[in-house]
């Protein structure tokens, strides 16, 4: 095999003038092809950073929500709770009061009724004592007698009392 500078040279021009037609028509697109895809696997990547990062925000949101309705919770039970507990020793107190004003009323009833019949017993007892008053005096009558005479009427006083 010989070598021949012309044909080599000549093959060298043809390699050079396709590489050159290579390089402008099939690597430049192809380059760019390439960047492009490069480009939006990393805008992918950053757009899922992004994604990641705006989760973990909204996870903390909701963390933070979660603890504020829990506190809001236990807040509107314990309002509750001492409502009810208020309620509870109102409804104690008026019903203590009632038992109270019951007890005096009952109490003022039953001074009046005792200072009826008190007055009511005076009044018998006076009248049974001028009723033995003029027996009495009807009759002469002798100690057993009187005390005999005194106990039948206390006895009927006894009966009407």
């Amino acid at each position: 095999m010989e070598f021949q500078v012309g044909t080599m040279i000549a093959q060298l021009f043809a390699f050079l003038v396709l590489f050159l037609l290579l390089r402008k028509f099939a690597f430049a697109p192809l380059a760019k092809a390439i960047q492009d895809r490069q480009d939006h696997i990393e805008k992918q990547i950053k757009d899922a950073e992004d994604q990641r990062i705006q989760a973990e925000k909204l996870q903390a949101e909701h963390r933070q929500e979660m603890v504020k309705a829990r506190e809001e919770a236990l807040e509107i039970v314990e309002r509750g709770r001492k409502q009810s507990e208020k309620q509870a020793s109102d409804i104690l107190a008026a019903a203590k009061a009632e038992t109270d004003r019951m007890k005096e009323t009952a109490k003022l009833e039953i001074t009046k009724e005792k200072e009826q019949a008190l007055a009511e017993l005076r009044d018998q007892i006076g009248s049974m004592s001028v009723l033995i008053a003029s027996k009495i005096i009807e009759k002469d009558m002798d100690e057993a007698e009187h005390n005999a005479l005194i106990d039948k009427y206390l006895k009927e006083v006894g009966k009407g009392v």
